[in-house]
């Protein structure tokens, strides 16, 4: 979808401008990219916790910017091909628990508010947000 254009109304010999399609867009899009790159780093530390028994775990931790009712979230998991990566998750019989996602997730806080930041930050500035928007990406998958 393109960026909206702005809506010129003449009332009273008057003309406003009206932004809110254009904001608004931009607003989801900027929060789209943020969390497709917060995605990316979760996965990466999270595989970097994954033990290294065949690699299926790894090779099938992926991360999701999904839009669920207009506004886009994140969800990072296995695909079907490393169902097992669970396990580690939440532990099992055979398996101990080692929560590489979510131990990602609470050592690195700081560091996801600061990624996010960077994104949502750069609506004050037209130009630098444009940069940070790539309408070509449909699907975000790191692995």
């Amino acid at each position: 979808m393109a960026i909206p254009s702005s809506v010129k109304i003449k009332k009273d010999g008057v003309e406003y401008l009206n932004n809110v399609d254009r904001v608004n867009y931009t607003i989801n899009e900027l929060t789209r990219a943020a969390l497709k790159d917060v995605g990316k780093f979760i996965c990466n530390r999270a595989r970097k916790k994954l033990p290294r028994k065949t690699g299926r775990a790894r090779k099938n931790l992926q991360y999701w910017v999904r839009r669920k009712q207009k506004k886009p979230d994140l969800q990072i998991g296995y695909k079907p091909g490393g169902f097992y990566g669970g396990f580690y998750e939440v532990g099992s019989e055979k398996t101990k628990k080692t929560a590489p996602i979510y131990t990602s997730i609470a050592e690195n806080i700081a560091t996801i508010e600061k990624i996010e930041g960077q994104y949502l930050s750069g609506i004050s500035s037209e130009a630098g947000t444009m940069a940070k928007i790539n309408e070509s990406e449909v699907l975000s998958n790191d692995g």
